[in-house]
């Protein structure tokens, strides 16, 4: 591993493990993006994948809302999809319409379509882009990688892109519930490999984005799904131990979850993400006092006037308290 700066803040993962911080850590999901014209004009020049790929651009934007903001963390720039685009799929980023993948898996023939990536190298452009931008912050905050859980993937993989049913996915689900289960644990293996080389390269959280939780229930999620959460997190934390890297927090974040978060309380991650349809109180019953959680300020009220906005953000904040909390929208 590359010899990093020392970390000056470290308020976030102090706050992963359950420790005491002298302020509650702040970051944001989508702080690096779209909103900041310093993004926008990088976008008019360059392909977003392009991005992506381009470790000097993707620490570039990385920096940029660290730069103008006194947040608590980065968050690596790329994309949940580069998981499939190293399995093989094609998949562009188009203007107004988002992810499109140019041939969705259709039947459970098409998983043999796919190709098991070497990891290491097929992904390489991202843990470039995670060993640069940690030098680059110079321990300022500390960097967090992600990858999209095994379902969320899968759903892309077979709608093609974005849904609001996830009909076809689901349809997978119920009809082809074997051929499911070899898609979801193809992702979960590369996800594992993916994960700890992020930690390799330098991430010193690593969060999970489950982003379609909410359209299922409890019954297909305890079948499908959540055992490959669980399953990642156990398997990276093992290999970070037999590998002698850096024992990293885990995060998870159930988006519409609220369903299942008894169970990701008991999963193994050290934090558990909250979407803004969930009262803190009830997210602390249900997920339990030995697990940070993370949320939960709805993104939409920044619209909301500076004053009803502070008021939001005190009421949030007294009923999370301060320990074992990570503010977060």
């Amino acid at each position: 591993m590359s010899d990093f700066p020392p970390l000056k803040n470290d308020r976030l993962l102090r706050a992963a493990r359950g420790e005491e911080v002298d302020c509650v850590p702040v970051w944001v999901m989508r702080q690096a993006g779209r909103y900041l014209p310093e993004f926008r004009e990088l976008r008019v020049e360059h392909d977003f994948f392009k991005i992506c790929r381009t470790p000097e651009l993707a620490c570039e934007i990385t920096l940029q809302p660290i730069r103008r903001f006194e947040l608590d963390a980065a968050i690596i720039f790329s994309d949940i999809l580069v998981v499939p685009q190293a399995l093989g799929m094609k998949v562009e980023m188009k203007p107004g319409v988002g992810p499109v993948f140019d041939s969705p898996l259709v039947t459970p023939q098409d998983l043999d379509k796919l190709v098991i990536p070497d990891v290491k190298q097929e992904l390489k452009y991202v843990f470039d882009a995670i060993t640069l931008t940690r030098h680059k912050l110079e321990g300022k905050v500390p960097l967090i990688g992600f990858t999209g859980a095994p379902w969320t993937l899968m759903s892309y993989m077979i709608e093609g892109g974005g849904s609001k049913t996830h009909s076809k996915s689901k349809k997978w689900l119920y009809q082809q519930p074997e051929a499911s289960k070899k898609l979801l644990k193809i992702l979960t293996d590369v996800n594992v490999e993916y994960l700890v080389e992020q930690v390799r390269a330098g991430a010193q959280l690593l969060q999970v984005f489950e982003s379609n939780a909410e359209y299922l229930g409890l019954r297909e999620f305890s079948k499908f799904v959540l055992p490959t959460l669980c399953d990642i997190n156990r398997r990276v934390k093992e290999r970070l131990v037999e590998e002698g890297l850096q024992q990293v927090p885990m995060t998870i974040f159930a988006k519409g979850g609220h369903y299942v978060l008894s169970e990701l309380g008991r999963s193994g991650y050290d934090v558990v993400g909250l979407d803004w349809t969930v009262e803190p109180e009830v997210g602390r019953q249900m997920v339990g006092n030995q697990v940070t959680l993370q949320g939960n300020l709805d993104p939409c009220a920044l619209y909301a006037p500076t004053e009803d906005l502070e008021q939001i953000v005190k009421d949030m904040a007294a009923k999370f308290g301060k320990l074992r909390w990570i503010a977060n929208l």
